[in-house]
């Protein structure tokens, strides 16, 4: 029997950084909890006498996908060093906007012809959203944004010769604008996704070098670094949740529209928590459970609305169960669990085209 595989979980023995995933899977997790509370609220579930969930899904908004583009930005330089402008961009519309244009499309094409049991009212106009609009396309805008904001990156980069410094500058500039607009009322289709995480992909860029050396592993992911960091994570997502809860009820988008300066703030603090808890889970060699999740986030991100949403309506039609927390608990771990094991066996059926255009390099 060969020994030649498509990798499908994380592997100890290479120079693949821990961190990344733990990170990873972290904002993975949370962003799978929004999306099936949120599925579950829509439905009409009872949240009154469950606030601590909806309290939870609002701490956990102000910092998850700030994460996701720190993490990103943190490898740009390497993969722009290693394959060039032209070869950065292919690469990343194999991996990330081809999955989001076929997923995103799939997703659209079931909430049409199951219109009677989702909570989404689609139509064939959705389909064009995903070229100017993906915030109408629920959770695949983040795949979009990604796309872009490393392109735009890179070719400021690359044709213009901005250093990360300058980019975190006009990152500033940018996400202070975007702020504006949308304070004006304005639809700035993907435009504002662009604008308003620049900054963040930029400070993972200009903090790569840190992040990369073996010296400050242990440093960043010490208990006491962990500790120092704690007080103001707690204060920033209590100040995020109550000045939200008072002003915005339902959206909770008031700091991040109108106290720009703010929700800067409180989100890097709880970036700089999360990422000081992947090292020290790394340096511990613990919660091993949490390092594959995050090597499956794509995976995870792109199918687990459909998992969620199946779930739920099976749960809540065929088997009648109506209550919160275990309609919660179970949605979670399918959403994260099945998508896993469907990519697992795609792999082995040599279907990386199911998730990218880029096949996995075969290990032996």
């Amino acid at each position: 029997m060969s020994d030649n595989h498509i990798p499908t979980r994380p592997d100890n023995s290479t120079k693949r950084y821990g961190w990344v995933d733990y990170a990873k899977g972290i904002a993975i997790f949370l962003v799978v909890y929004r999306h099936v509370f949120e599925g579950l609220k829509r439905a009409g579930l009872d949240v009154e006498g469950f606030m601590g969930f909806e309290y939870a899904n609002i701490i956990f908004f102000s910092f998850r996908m700030p994460l996701f583009f720190i993490v990103s930005g943190i490898f740009v330089s390497g993969s722009l060093a290693k394959r060039g402008f032209s070869g950065f961009t292919s690469q990343k519309f194999k991996t990330i906007l081809y999955p989001y244009f076929l997923w995103a499309a799939l997703q659209i094409s079931l909430q049409i012809l199951l219109s009677s049991y989702v909570n989404a009212d689609r139509t064939l106009i959705d389909y064009t959203y995903l070229f100017y609009s993906p915030r109408r396309i629920d959770q695949f805008w983040y795949l979009y944004a990604l796309f872009n904001v490393s392109v735009v990156y890179v070719f400021v980069t690359t044709y213009l010769k901005a250093n990360p410094k300058v980019q975190i500058f006009a990152g500033l500039i940018m996400y202070f604008f975007s702020a504006w607009t949308e304070q004006q009322g304005w639809d700035m289709g993907f435009i504002h996704e662009i604008l308003h995480y620049y900054i963040f992909f930029a400070l993972g860029d200009w903090l790569a070098s840190y992040f990369k050396n073996p010296k400050n592993a242990y440093t960043i992911g010490s208990f006491k670094t962990a500790l120092i960091l704690l007080p103001f994570f707690i204060a920033s997502q209590l100040y995020f949740l109550l000045i939200n809860l008072k002003h915005d009820p339902g959206e909770y988008r008031f700091i991040e529209t109108y106290q720009p300066v703010m929700f800067l703030l409180i989100a890097l603090t709880g970036c700089a928590f999360m990422l000081s808890i992947s090292f020290l889970l790394q340096n511990l060699k613990t919660a091993a459970w949490l390092r594959v999740i995050g090597f499956h986030s794509l995976y995870i991100y792109v199918s687990h609305v459909f998992i969620a949403s199946a779930a739920r309506i099976l749960l809540t039609h065929a088997a009648g169960i109506n209550y919160l927390p275990l309609l919660l608990l179970i949605g979670i771990g399918l959403s994260v669990l099945l998508p896993i094991l469907f990519y697992r066996f795609c792999m082995k059926q040599g279907w990386y085209f199911v998730f990218s255009l880029q096949k996995p390099a075969i290990k032996k």
